[in-house]
């Protein structure tokens, strides 16, 4: 195992930018619509429940629970570490992330699980948020 960072750096478009400047600040943001307050992710320009263009970003807690998780078998997926756990993950603040589950065997690991954030470097220097699972007895 290498401790050089392989991960691709992220996608950063016009809708993302306020997420990855968010991290590279060690922080996880997400869209809350000033109107009806309902947060939202993917970033996307309009809200989906009332059509608002207003939105703001707010930090997340970062905590929340493993809803459902997968292992990519064939092909590798490469300039990744094997295994790599794909898993969505259902976030305190009710909105559901894509996302790589880290520190866990996939034997070990199951739906439910609780996780927080955590970030992982890319070849280019940047971060991309990544999920911990969070000792038992250590959730507030």
């Amino acid at each position: 195992m290498t401790n050089v960072p392989t991960r691709p750096d992220p996608v950063v478009t016009s809708d993302t930018q306020f997420f990855w400047e968010g991290v590279e600040q060690g922080k996880l943001l997400a869209q809350q619509c000033q109107e009806c307050k309902a947060f939202r992710h993917p970033p996307r320009a309009m809200c989906p429940g009332c059509n608002s263009l207003q939105w703001d970003a707010v930090p997340l807690s970062g905590k929340g629970e493993v809803y459902s998780w997968l292992l990519p078998r064939h092909p590798l997926v490469p300039d990744f570490e094997s295994p790599l756990i794909v898993a969505l993950i259902d976030l305190e603040e009710g909105i559901r992330l894509l996302s790589n589950v880290i520190g866990i065997s996939p034997d070990d690991l199951d739906n439910g699980q609780a996780v927080e954030v955590c970030y992982a470097p890319t070849k280019g220097g940047k971060a991309v948020p990544v999920f911990k699972p969070v000792a038992r007895g250590a959730q507030s």
